[in-house]
This record gives C-alpha cells, structure tokens and sequence, in this order.
C-alpha cells in the first residue's frame, strides 16, 4: 500500500457486523500542533456498535464512516508546532471517530503516554475505559474514600476500570453483572460484593449488604432496566450517573423517591464534550491515573485481540456480552524500538 493511504475499517452503510470492511483512505497529515500516529491497535466500545446501527451519529469534523474512538501506538510524525512529542514516542488517546484505521492526527495535548509497564497494543484498552470511570466516578460524583459505589456490568470495559479506581480510591466496592465468572474475576481487581445482576432481587441484595442504607454512588452502565433498582437503594443524598443503556434508553422515573432521598441523577458523555473539556480530561488523567498506571495499581483488562480484518468477527463477540474487560483491533504489533528516532518494527 502506497505511503500515502492507509487501511481503514469502513461501514458501507448503517447495519449489521457484515456492513464492516477494509478499504484505503488518505493517509492523514498532520497540522501545525498536530501529530500523527501509526496506530498498533484500535479500541472496540459499545458506542462503536450503536454508531455502526446507525443510532450514535459522529459528530461534526470526524469521519461519519470510520468507527473508532480510541487507539494505542508511536508518533510517526508532528507539526511543525509541536513541543511535547518526538516521532518514536509511544502514545494513546481519544479521538471523536477515525480510530478504527492505521493512522490517527490528534492535537498534541489530547495523547497521552503508554506507561512503561504495559504493552503498545494493550494501550488502546485504556483511554476511553479510565477516562469514562474517573471522570463520571470521581470527578463528577466525587467518589471519596469510605463512601461506598455501586458499578453494574462490573465485567465491562469501563466496569473493570471503575472497579480499580474505586479501590485506589478507598471506597467500598460493590457490582453487578449477569455472569457469576464476571463477578469472581472482578474480585481480583478490588471488588468486595458481588451483586447477581439481571434478577428484580438486585437493589435488595444491595440495601441488605449495606445494612439498609443504600450506597453513596451508583455508576450505571446498564441503563433504562435498572434505574427503579438504582432509585430504591441509593443512599440519602446519594448520586446516580448514567453512563452507559445497552439495556434502553428510557425507563419511567418515581420523583418522589427521588426527592425522598435527596439525591441526583446525572447523565454523562465523554464523546460530544468540545476540544477544551477534553484536554482539561487528558490534563487532569496525566497528574492523576498516569503514576498510578506507571506502577500497576491500575491495569489494562484486555479479554482479547482482534486482527483488524477480523473486524466482523470482533463486533460479533462485542454483541455477546461475553467479554470480560476490553477488545482491541491490531493493526501492528510494535516489536522494537532503539535510541533512534524511527527504528521500530512491525508485524
């Protein structure tokens, strides 16, 4: 393939996995404050599924066709502008759509370092995992040290996230999931009660493991099914955020159980927030999850690689809820890297 195009997972039109296929775009180039990236791998979100149905349109100055909102691998070139990041740096980050390809041009102060201790392709499993738990958990509902969470579908990507980062912030740890291997796998990541979800019983295992009072913060990434559970074991002046609704997007609401409580409800996105927030996000993720990263205390969760010409394939298995953690789209495994800006390998 010519230097000047890359590969791309193209969705002919909105539709089932088969809609999926490889074709060649222009290869991207960099702006003034830009840097390119050769991707290695690709993040797999839930989004990604409901942009590919044709129900999460991209937003304005992405591509419309390209699925994709995180990725993982080495700057391969920068702006003329650019300060911070040299070609050879191995990098991650968010982008608005587009990652689904072997080349992404983000701004120089939304990438973010793949620390030391994990993999380059293993670096596409952590942007849109952490930022997405930290900033609904932590900085949104201000999940502090012993209080206590709630996290459904705690095998999830963003579930396996909020989990880590509910213990390292000292928080009591409680979390659903349908599946009793989800739930005994989330023990090892910080876990302390397992919650059976999908039964109507759920919010009533909750108050009885809290001896009545509720939980302080509920990351909900279930949705419509289980905000009348959510509702009857909040604790008084507690707060619900709604981060994911693979289970629907509406559900009837009692207000006065609301209001008896004392507590919010509050609905977040990471994906439409404008250019500002998101450097803000990435900011604030380099001060406080990198060192943490750095040593361990938090992990990637991948339950498996996908070569990217197995796309079809890998949205199948995101459509199963089999997966515990994360799934990536390889591009290219890097294999080594020297003191030379450009000497890396590929296969």
């Amino acid at each position: 393939m010519a230097e000047s195009t890359m590969r791309a997972v193209v969705m002919a039109a909105p539709g089932p996995p088969d809609v999926l296929r490889i074709e060649a775009r222009p290869r991207p180039v960099p702006g003034p404050h830009e840097v390119r990236v050769r991707v290695a791998a690709s993040g797999l979100n839930r989004a990604d599924l409901l942009q590919r149905r044709g129900r999460y349109p991209a937003p304005p100055g992405v591509p419309a066709d390209i699925l994709g909102l995180e990725y993982s691998g080495v700057v391969d070139a920068v702006g003329e502008r650019v300060g911070q990041w040299s070609s050879g740096d191995r990098v991650m980050g968010l982008v608005g759509g587009g990652g689904y390809a072997e080349a992404v041009v983000v701004h120089e102060d939304e990438v973010l370092p793949i620390p030391d201790a994990v993999e380059t392709v293993d670096g596409a499993s952590l942007p849109e995992a952490f930022l997405t738990a930290w900033d609904a958990m932590v900085l949104q509902m201000g999940l502090a040290a012993g209080e206590t969470v709630l996290i459904h579908a705690v095998g999830s990507g963003v579930g396996t996230a909020a989990v880590q980062l509910a213990a390292l912030t000292g928080a009591r740890v409680l979390g659903t999931s349908r599946t009793p291997d989800k739930l005994r796998r989330a023990n090892d990541l910080g876990l302390d009660e397992a919650i059976p979800g999908g039964e109507a019983a759920w919010a009533e295992v909750v108050l009885e493991r809290t001896g009545g009072r509720g939980v302080d913060v509920i990351v909900d990434l279930v949705g419509g099914a289980y905000l009348e559970g959510n509702l009857a074991c909040v604790a008084p002046r507690g707060r619900i955020v709604v981060v994911g609704m693979p289970s629907g997007s509406v559900a009837p609401i009692d207000l006065r159980a609301l209001m008896r409580r004392r507590a919010s409800l509050t609905g977040t996105v990471l994906r439409a927030r404008s250019a500002v927030e998101k450097r803000a996000l990435i900011h604030e993720a380099r001060r406080r999850l990198l060192p943490a990263m750095r040593t361990g205390r938090l992990r990637p969760v991948v339950h498996r690689h996908f070569a990217a010409k197995d796309v079809v394939q890998a949205h199948r298995a995101m459509e199963d809820n089999s997966n515990f953690g994360t799934m990536t789209l390889v591009w290219g495994c890097l294999l080594y890297t020297s003191d030379a800006a450009d000497d890396y390998f590929w296969v």
